[in-house]
């Protein structure tokens, strides 16, 4: 079976109109594509959803489920960004678009006692190293801590599917300012797993990374895969695609390195829950 639960149309920060995506898949032989906007923010930017758009776009996600249901079972997520004290509730979200599924994750990182936000994404390094040295004086521990602490109140506070390239954190460290053998990170990382574990939330497994030539491994990588194999969390591969051709973007490199970890099963949507689907 090939999936994709993790896709971003011209609606938030992808390049196309969903149904060109549709058609892309299709023609890959994809079983399962569904569509993840970064949901809409209080404040300007150019990547996430227009509340403006809302109805329109649940409208069109009725129509492009029933009109291609013989082909592909299209699914409508979203991407939640959680920002403290700003993000809307996902439950609303979740009712008013008429969603099937959410994937939470942390792309804006709100340090203690401010309103500025560290952008950890993105392509370049420098508003990364920006951010550091601005809201945090250059402490990667202390900044890398806010991170993780954002993500886990997201997972304690929100109820999500899936959480997104939880350790994408480590994007543009490259190595530069810690490293991800050392204690302090590790318990930070097993603190989250255990948080998801306790709430039966799937781990995306990312490759967005790899393809993009940003990363040299998926979000997250193989040691983490394999804690994740030892505690029983349930996984996805996902390519995070912001165009067409990126729908099936590394997604091999993602499966041999949950072969790697020893898991052999992964977790789709089949529209009223989820199901598992052995890995080949």
């Amino acid at each position: 079976m090939l999936t994709n639960h993790h896709t971003h149309s011209l609606y938030s920060d992808g390049s196309s109109q969903p149904e060109d995506y549709i058609l892309e898949a299709i023609s890959k032989g994809f079983n399962i594509l569904g569509f993840t906007e970064h949901s809409p923010l209080p404040f300007e930017n150019t990547f996430s959803f227009k509340k403006e758009n809302r109805d329109e776009y649940v409208e069109l996600m009725q129509n492009l489920k029933q009109k291609y249901s013989s082909q592909i079972a299209i699914y409508s997520g979203m991407e939640m960004d959680y920002i403290p004290w700003m993000s809307d509730s996902f439950g609303k979200v979740r009712t008013e678009y008429k969603l099937d599924y959410l994937i939470g994750s942390v792309h804006l990182v709100k340090p203690k006692n401010s309103d500025e936000l560290w952008f950890t994404d993105g392509p370049d390094y420098k508003t990364y190293d920006q951010g550091l040295n601005e809201l945090f004086g250059g402490d990667i521990k202390k900044a890398v801590t806010t991170y993780y602490k954002q993500l886990n109140e997201m997972i304690e506070t929100q109820h999500i599917d899936i959480i997104g390239h939880f350790d994408k954190i480590k994007m543009h460290n490259r190595d530069r300012f810690f490293k991800e053998d050392e204690p302090w990170y590790m318990a930070l990382v097993s603190e989250t797993l255990e948080l998801l574990q306790d709430r039966d939330i799937i781990v995306e497994v990312n490759t967005r990374g790899i393809y993009k030539q940003r990363s040299d491994t998926t979000y997250p990588g193989l040691d983490i895969l394999k804690q994740i194999k030892k505690l029983r969390i349930p996984v996805m591969v996902n390519s995070d695609a912001h165009k067409p051709h990126e729908l099936d973007g590394e997604l091999g490199f993602g499966f041999s390195l949950l072969k790697e970890a020893g898991i052999d099963e992964v977790v789709y949507f089949k529209g009223n829950g989820w199901g598992f689907e052995a890995i080949e």
